[in-house]
């Protein structure tokens, strides 16, 4: 093996553990085609998808492959909703481990072949959504993992994507007691985020649970400038109708 080639081979060894390695990272690495098959069947890069790689030894989870999705393809991709709140420690007493990844990526926007294809040991529940414009920087955070880092919503952000899945991925019950534990979010991110959600029913929805709850930022927002829509929207069917917010709740109490 020639000096360049082994110096190729150091600098990937030396990548963070835990991380996907994807072929066009490889590529603006040195490593093209031919020296990658190389690298494959000397056992120092294990493929685990067509244009994704592991280094020999190595494991990886699904953030290893969020961060090399959000940093090598520069795909605009991010962890959100209720995986977002439990990686930030808000919503631990609900459940002791992640058991769903919620992943949001914008409108059109498609993931990696090899990602779909991939065990990752967890459910992973991707929506390409207009939730929020795609152009709207605010509301997110890079989280670190490891010895590299993975981009998630902000608190504020990840309680309205939490709310967007309510009934059919996200129990309104246990939204309602991880919005309770939501004491700290900043009004200011809030009444942006509010103002820029193009969903009637999550605005509406986060307004009441915040009220209901109490929440000490609620106080703070500018509603007038909050477009909340006309008409009844209906969340939890045969439930009662909130006469303020006008949607849908269960019946027999606020949560």
């Amino acid at each position: 093996m020639s000096i360049q080639k082994s110096t190729k081979l150091q600098k990937i060894m030396q990548c963070p553990k835990g991380l996907v390695l994807t072929a066009s990272y490889l590529d603006s690495q040195g490593i093209n085609g031919q020296l990658l098959a190389r690298y494959k069947k000397s056992g120092w890069l294990e493929s685990i998808g067509e244009g994704a790689y592991l280094l020999r030894g190595d494991k990886v989870d699904w953030q290893g492959a969020l961060s090399a999705m959000q940093s090598q393809l520069k795909l605009p991709v991010h962890c959100g909703a209720r995986t977002a709140l439990e990686l930030q420690g808000y919503s631990h007493y609900v459940a002791s481990q992640t058991r769903e990844v919620f992943l949001f990526g914008s409108t059109g926007q498609k993931l990696p072949l090899w990602f779909g294809k991939y065990d990752w040991n967890v459910n992973v529940t991707y929506k390409m959504t207009g939730l929020f414009p795609a152009n709207l920087s605010v509301g997110y955070v890079n989280f670190p993992w490891g010895d590299f880092s993975i981009r998630i919503s902000s608190p504020e952000r990840a309680a309205m994507e939490m709310l967007y899945h309510v009934p059919a991925k996200q129990g309104f019950d246990e939204a309602m007691r991880i919005m309770e534990s939501l004491l700290s979010l900043r009004p200011e991110l809030v009444q942006k985020l509010l103002e820029s959600c193009a969903s009637i029913k999550v605005k509406r929805l986060f307004l009441y649970m915040a009220q209901a709850a109490n929440l000490p930022f609620a106080a703070k927002l500018n509603l007038k400038k909050v477009n909340l829509g006309k008409g009844d929207r209906t969340i939890i069917k045969g439930g009662r109708l909130d006469s303020q917010y006008r949607i849908t709740v269960p019946r027999g109490g606020d949560a």
